[in-house]
């Protein structure tokens, strides 16, 4: 407990408190955060109408987060009826797509379309039933198809979306990450411009994908090396 300047006793960051202890714990993750919700508003003054209200409020407003939901049978469907290997079946027809190729291509759309505003990615209806089914074909291809070789390929087409969606996303400017950062500075009473920000926001998207690139460049070339060797071991 800390004494604030206005003589009043408060608790500092006890939802913080409430989610670390409860994932440490290892306790349900849903009951955890409402745990922590409602604690957080019982300090700040809230009667449990008003945090039932505001819990309400945030579910409405996000509502298309839940569209998850929708989107994972559907690929499931997809999934049962060849998705998959429609995929790998067209990385073997392209003798020149590398894995690291592939993960390269889909980083950069990702960042383009999210940039644009238009979300067209994602692990659940991209990553796993065509990104890394594409890539662990190529891999296959060079010779790479151990298990630890299938792990870290599906790892690195894990982060193909992160680059292209984490750092491409403030690149539009009703993104919700801007439109959040605006809402705080302006309440602490500093004019900011959504278009200004979203320039901020580009030698960072660059940045990630050249990295991003070399990354992927460097793991062809492991590839190419681990299938090199299985190849002349089999020998």
């Amino acid at each position: 407990m800390i004494e604030n300047e206005g003589g009043c006793f408060v608790i500092k960051l006890i939802g913080v408190a409430i989610v670390i202890i409860g994932l440490l714990f290892r306790f349900n993750p849903l009951l955890v955060v409402l745990t922590a919700g409602f604690a957080t508003g019982l300090v700040a003054g809230l009667s449990p109408v008003q945090i039932l209200e505001a819990i309400g409020q945030a579910f409405v407003t996000n509502r298309y987060m839940s569209l998850l939901i929708l989107v994972l049978p559907v690929i499931g469907i997809l999934e049962r009826f060849g998705l998959r290997e429609k995929a790998e079946d067209l990385i073997r027809s392209m003798k020149n797509l590398t894995a690291g190729r592939v993960m390269i291509v889909y980083q950069i759309f990702r960042q383009v379309t999210v940039g644009l505003g238009l979300h067209l990615g994602g692990h659940p209806s991209f990553i796993r039933p065509i990104i890394a089914p594409m890539s662990e074909a190529a891999a296959a291809r060079e010779g790479a198809n151990s298990p630890a070789w299938l792990e870290r390929i599906r790892g690195m087409s894990a982060s193909s979306e992160n680059y292209g969606n984490f750092f491409g996303q403030l690149l539009f400017p009703a993104a919700g990450g801007l439109l959040l950062i605006k809402g705080v500075l302006e309440n602490a009473g500093y004019k900011v411009d959504l278009l200004k920000m979203a320039e901020y926001a580009i030698p960072t998207a660059v940045a990630a994908a050249v990295v991003a690139g070399v990354r992927y460049l460097l793991m062809d070339r492991a590839i190419r090396a681990a299938g090199s060797n299985e190849a002349g071991e089999q020998k």
